[in-house]
């Protein structure tokens, strides 16, 4: 089978499709597929990777899509089958079609809510309240445009059954075209990976007699890193705060760190490259996923495995991972003195630590690449015989 991948970010780039889309990959190459990717990249020419990467390079919307456009048109007429990885799919999807390939797409967000909110479209509804209302003529022609290339799809991946029951109940998508194949875990085997938190701490030169809480995400207005600072203003001074990731509300929360006099224990990271991730998660005391949305994190399945403990907002596809008291703990990603007291509890209960640790790791079996990649190898196998 002849596979062809589209991706909206790709690695040195963070983001779950930036982990997802290698590593599939990856298996599918070493299930004996020839597999090709097509992926907006910041690298201009990645390199290291045993299958082809034809990188769109950044630079205006418009133009970044139209070329997308021609790369996956000139691409797909040498595949058997498109599997989307995108939520911005119109020109993707049309272009695979129009070759008379079957395409799939993989939903790992509502797009037309992604687009609107980071627009102002909305007026900062969350992806739940999105759904019961209706709002101006932008937002229409979006969730207009998304219903077309869903109806143009052959097959349908979900990451969570949140996004699933969005697809069907709100968009009328039918049941069976709506396939969910939970998210992967990624990362390094953990039972081989022999790294201390003391070890990790000193491998990342980082004080062995603070505390830390680490997040891991694109820094954009719905990660609500801004409540984590908050709630860092209200913990002891030795207490600090690693943030890894890049984004548009860099610099306003920078700002807000300095306003709450926690700008030399809130540091941020930057990129970090995903090799030294692993490292961060076992150095950190509590790891905190504090987004309005989420459809399933890649970031909260490489923390459970490595087994860190963890918070997460209790949305959209975290119950799904993090289950409240048993492999971790629950937070309102608004609620700055509920996240306080779930810290709290974490940093004076090192039983409990180790409690939702245990419990995170007996679930590993569930995201495991090999089980959750031969759905969708299988899937993709389907639409290549001809099967809808």
């Amino acid at each position: 089978m002849k596979v062809l991948i589209t991706s909206p970010v790709f690695p040195p780039d963070l983001g779950g499709p930036a982990v997802y889309v290698p590593s599939l990959a990856r298996f599918l190459l070493e299930r004996g597929h020839e597999v090709r990717v097509v992926a907006f990249c910041a690298d201009r020419n990645p390199q290291g990777h045993p299958f082809a990467v034809v990188a769109i390079p950044r630079g205006p919307l418009p133009l970044r899509y139209l070329k997308a456009f021609f790369a996956v048109w000139r691409e797909s007429g040498k595949a058997d089958v498109v599997y989307v990885n995108e939520h911005l799919a119109l020109l993707h999807v049309l272009a695979a079609k129009l070759r008379g390939k079957p395409v799939m797409i993989r939903i790992m967000v509502d797009g037309a809510w992604e687009i609107a909110h980071r627009y102002g479209w909305c007026d900062g509804d969350d992806i739940n309240v999105f759904q019961t209302k209706r709002y101006g003529w932008k937002v229409r022609v979006t969730r207009f445009l998304q219903r077309r290339w869903w109806k143009w799809s052959d097959h349908i991946i979900s990451c969570s059954e949140f996004l699933r029951q969005i697809l069907v109940r709100n968009y009328g998508v039918p049941g069976e075209k709506v396939q969910r194949v939970f998210n992967a875990y990624h990362g390094p085997d953990p039972d081989s990976l022999n790294l201390t938190p003391e070890a990790a701490r000193a491998q990342l030169g980082l004080d062995p007699s603070k505390r830390y809480l680490l997040t891991i995400c694109r820094l954009m207005v719905w990660k609500r890193v801004d409540v984590i600072l908050e709630v860092l203003a209200k913990l002891p001074e030795d207490v600090q705060l690693l943030i890894a990731g890049d984004g548009d509300m860099e610099g306003p929360w920078k700002e807000l760190a300095t306003r709450l006099g926690v700008q030399n224990r809130a540091h941020f990271l930057g990129n970090v490259p995903h090799k030294l991730i692993p490292a961060y998660i076992r150095a950190a005391d509590v790891f905190v996923l504090n987004s309005e949305y989420e459809g399933l994190s890649h970031t909260l399945l490489e923390v459970q495995a490595l087994g860190t403990p963890i918070i997460a907002s209790a949305v959209c596809g975290n119950p799904e991972v993090v289950i409240e008291g048993e492999t971790g703990l629950g937070c309102d990603p608004h609620d700055v003195e509920g996240l306080k007291r779930a810290v709290e509890r974490y940093l004076g209960s090192a039983e409990l630590r180790a409690r939702m640790v245990q419990g995170g790791l007996r679930r590993r079996a569930e995201f495991d690449r090999t089980r959750t990649f031969s759905q969708v190898e299988a899937a993709l196998q389907r639409l290549a015989n001809g099967a809808r």
